[in-house]
């Protein structure tokens, strides 16, 4: 599938802020799923763009901009993608999948989530794909898409606690249950080309890789209930959110910030 994606970010300041740093992972690799037609990466400020990768092989881009009253990032290109049946290979690996047991503040699981993973697999014990696609449908299952009552700070267990979340929730409730029993699990920021076609969106997407041994790094997106297909276009991952989080930075000064995101993905 061909996966066009234009995804603009403006920040307006109520004061011209001294500086602004920015880390931008907005920029998707090839790999054995989907392969990079044409892709870029704009700032609206005379900035120099430094490329760079990070811990997780992630493609960064690093600027600092001065002054000025707004700031817009563009990232634009297409994407050509194929269903793997939720397989995730070719991908640049630089730990072992164990690293990938390790709790964050965000991913920490504590005991309803622990006991919830516990119960919801107890049936598929030994057989670890079919634990995953058990987690999936129970978390997609018993939690209400809802952007209202989260942001970026709030934790698994008090997304869990709410039962209600967005995609970056539900993904760090499945990777908390994930590897309280002992399966690695990491999070995946993206695209996402939506099955009822609509092309404006709000925000990008988020969702799981699990590491099934003999068959490697397997996609789950929880938000949908249904695993990684060609309508899913990789750009980075991390231990969690904060790690894989498209844009992240500083700014010194500058008041108060109004972000506004326009995003579309069609193919």
């Amino acid at each position: 599938m061909r996966i066009s994606i234009r995804h603009e970010t403006r920040y307006q300041y109520s004061a011209s802020p001294t500086r602004v740093t920015q880390i931008l992972r907005l920029t998707p690799r090839d790999h054995d799923g989907q392969y990079i037609t044409s892709w870029r990466v704009e700032v609206d400020r005379p900035v120099r763009l430094s490329q760079s990768e990070d811990a997780f092989g992630n493609i960064t881009h690093t600027f600092t901009a001065e002054g000025g009253e707004s700031l817009t990032m563009l990232a634009e290109g297409e994407v050509q993608t194929h269903d793997a049946n939720g397989m995730v290979t070719g991908t640049s690996e630089k730990f072992a999948p164990e690293l990938y047991l390790r709790e964050t503040p965000l991913t920490k699981a504590d005991s309803a989530i622990t006991s919830f993973a516990k119960e919801i697999t107890e049936e598929a014990r030994g057989d670890r794909l079919n634990q995953l696609h058990v987690l999936l449908a129970g978390v997609h299952r018993g939690m209400i898409f809802d952007a209202r009552p989260t942001d970026t700070t709030t934790t698994a267990a008090e997304a869990f606690a709410m039962r209600r979340g967005v995609c970056q929730d539900l993904s760090h409730v499945f990777i908390a249950a994930a590897r309280s029993i002992g399966i690695p699990a990491r999070y995946v920021s993206g695209y996402f080309r939506r099955i009822d076609g609509v092309v404006d969106q709000e925000a990008g997407h988020a969702w799981v890789e699990a590491y099934v041994t003999g068959l490697g790094w397997v996609g789950f997106d929880p938000a949908n209930g249904i695993s990684v297909t060609d309508a899913h276009a990789r750009v980075a991952m991390a231990l969690d959110y904060l790690g894989a989080a498209p844009i992240r930075g500083t700014r010194y000064g500058g008041g108060e910030e109004v972000l506004n995101v326009f995003l579309k993905v069609q193919a």
